[in-house]
């Protein structure tokens, strides 16, 4: 359900490699600023090799890229659990626009997603894709966006667990960031009845690396909280985009989430923060976020609820207010006086 012009793709290896070494030693300190823009939305996908794993990216923007263009601001989608980079860029007929990346390539970003180890495009291997391994592929990730645009610093947006692979990278890699999205996100996990429940599976997710992901799992993502704050219509869309990847799906991330929160650590995350719940999430509980907005050490945070919206703030019903308060943040001015 994708558009795209593939009409370019590019395989560039791992952490280190010499391009991208003399891209992020030269780049000068130009500020990108997210201009909206019309026009044709460009696509290309690419692959980052974390070892021998190959890695499938995708990126979307107003025009292909022209050389000596002024930058625009980078901003990088990161998946959760249950899904793949398709939940950024989903075609519903006759729905309204559900794409991310095509909404804030119209901003004026440029929009950049992969597919996590043993998901969608990307390769499969015997590991449970757990948070740690996710902080791998964007550390291989960000190398190819480095090569492609000469830049070294990009806005990373995550929903669910992918919002925890985001700041995770963040306390890895802290030179990388601009500004962070975190939607749906989860602290410690305290007062989640969603964590609780899936929490019953713990001993199946220490003993297995996947597990079952079938049409109706898919569906329970957005009904399991507040049936009707997304439309059943995109979800179904959704199902069928992601079964075609299989019926199995890495149990790293629930187990991460169920036996080893915390896995982000708020005084360890540096950049700027917004942190995005809907109002009837079952994962993420407001005491939870909190607590973790309030031990952020930069003064540049902020806390949203989202009305009438659930755990999936991307396909919900309401989702451009979501939209709004990301696009909002991500373009704030530059403070004068700090």
């Amino acid at each position: 359900m994708m558009s795209s012009d593939h009409s370019r793709r590019t395989m560039i290896k791992g952490i280190g490699i010499a391009t991208a070494a003399g891209v992020l030693g030269t780049a000068t300190a130009q500020a990108a600023t997210a201009v909206p823009a019309e026009g044709e939305i460009w696509s290309n996908e690419y692959w980052a090799k974390k070892g021998d794993i190959p890695l499938w990216m995708f990126r979307k923007r107003i025009g292909a890229p022209k050389p000596g263009e002024p930058a625009r601001p980078v901003v990088f989608f990161v998946h959760g659990s249950s899904v793949t980079a398709r939940v950024f860029d989903l075609t519903v007929p006759g729905k309204g626009e559900y794409s991310l990346l095509n909404t804030f390539a119209r901003y004026g970003f440029d929009c950049w997603t992969m597919d996590h180890e043993n998901y969608g495009k990307s390769g499969r291997t015997s590991g449970n894709a757990d948070i740690a391994s996710g902080v791998e592929d964007l550390k291989a990730a960000v190398e190819v966006i480095a090569h492609e645009t000469g830049q070294r610093r990009y806005h990373f947006v995550g929903e669910s667990s992918g919002a925890l692979r985001a700041g995770a990278f963040a306390m890895a890699a802290p030179e990388r960031i601009d500004r962070l999205v975190f939607a749906a996100f989860t602290y410690k996990g305290e007062g989640s009845p969603t964590l609780a429940k899936r929490a019953e599976q713990l001993a199946y997710y220490r003993s297995h690396n996947m597990r079952k992901r079938d049409r109706d799992m898919i569906r329970s993502i957005a009904t399991r909280d507040r049936p009707g704050t997304s439309d059943p219509a995109v979800v179904e869309v959704l199902a069928d985009v992601e079964m075609q990847f299989g019926d199995q799906i890495p149990t790293g991330t629930y187990l991460d989430m169920t036996a080893n929160l915390p896995v982000v650590h708020p005084e360890k995350v540096l950049a700027p923060v917004l942190l995005v719940r809907g109002e009837y999430d079952g994962i993420a509980a407001v005491p939870d976020i909190e607590e973790f907005f309030n031990k952020l050490p930069n003064g540049d945070r902020q806390f949203v609820i989202l009305p009438g919206t659930a755990h999936s703030v991307a396909l919900a019903t309401n989702r451009e207010l979501f939209w709004h308060v990301t696009r909002a943040f991500l373009t704030m001015p530059t403070p004068i006086v700090t």
